[in-house]
């Protein structure tokens, strides 16, 4: 008769077999809730084209778009737990949409297994040189003075332009009046020709302008000032605890392994940290944010808690 204890140890064999084998042996899906061309597509790009290298296997970017990102998130929900299917988190999946949204296909806190941060990319607050105002604090005093007269372009209802734009009524306490577009182009055209006042967008995009002093830049919408624009200030300065800098991420199924979750960890810490790599995010108007899983969950948390009041306020809602 084969002692308990040793049936025990057969039986856990194969499990400690997988487990000790070199991690991954196949191809990688990094899922991209969006569609090819924007800029999560990049970002998930370069993530992907470097995890390639650092893990030996290709890591292949599966653009999956549509519902807001929920249909991309989804797949990775219901993918097989082994690591092998990730998730190029944008504050979408898990942080906006259940606020923003009556119901999302997945559990947005039990269906993820978190890796590590991968970027924040701030947003700029730029007027258009018709608003009577140098700084935010002025342009703030502007808009009590006058309710309703100034608005602020977004690139969609939902939008992180969108969204940094409520946070800025809610904190401030202003009316302003929101128009969205159809992408941050045609939003920012009307920008420059003074058909809206302000926008709060990518400070890539219109720090250019604001260089050439076609638009006026106030302010970065990071907690601190951002080391792409260090002469200028952050929100939070005039308004204590603003941030609306767009967060990105890596994550993958819940129930993947711990060691799988730690090998992806330090793939993408790895990447993060590595200078040219760093540079290369810089020089594209983005901050680079290498995490533990554990701080990427914290951070989740509280990113959620935070925009529901504000999406709350506003009153917001995408069906």
């Amino acid at each position: 008769m084969i002692h308990r204890r040793t049936l025990g140890l057969l039986l856990a064999a194969p499990a400690i077999a997988q487990a000790q084998a070199p991690w991954p042996t196949r191809p990688l899906r990094m899922i991209c809730p969006f569609a090819a061309g924007g800029s999560a597509d990049a970002s998930a790009r370069m993530a992907a084209d470097a995890l390639t290298q650092v893990l030996g296997q290709p890591v292949i970017v599966d653009n999956r778009p549509g519902g807001g990102a929920t249909i991309g998130a989804q797949v990775v929900a219901r993918a097989t737990p082994d690591g092998l299917t990730l998730l190029y988190g944008t504050p979408g999946p898990q942080i906006v949409n259940p606020h923003l949204m009556r119901s999302v296909p997945y559990d947005p806190e039990k269906d993820f297994a978190p890796i590590s941060g991968f970027k924040r990319a701030p947003n700029l607050l730029a007027v258009n040189p018709g608003v009577p105002a140098n700084s935010v604090a002025e342009l703030i005093a502007y808009a009590r003075a006058n309710p309703g007269k100034l608005s602020f372009a977004s690139s969609g209802i939902g939008s992180s332009s969108h969204l940094a734009g409520e946070m800025l009524k809610f904190m401030a306490q202003i009316d302003i009046l929101h128009v969205p577009y159809r992408g941050t182009g045609p939003a920012l055209t009307d920008l420059l020709s003074g058909t809206v006042s302000m926008a709060l967008d990518t400070l890539s995009i219109l720090l250019p302008p604001a260089r050439a002093g076609n638009l006026r830049a106030l302010g970065v919408t990071t907690p601190v000032r951002s080391t792409l624009a260090p002469d200028l200030p952050a929100l939070a300065e005039t308004l204590p605890g603003f941030d609306a800098a767009p967060f990105n991420y890596i994550a993958t199924t819940a129930g993947t392994p711990p060691a799988v979750i730690a090998r992806l960890n330090a793939a993408v810490v790895g990447i993060l940290n590595d200078p040219a790599f760093r540079a290369r995010m810089e020089g594209l108007g983005e901050e680079p944010t290498p995490s533990t899983p554990e701080e990427l969950a914290a951070t989740i948390r509280v990113e959620s808690a935070r925009w529901k009041q504000v999406i709350e306020a506003a009153g917001i809602r995408v069906e």
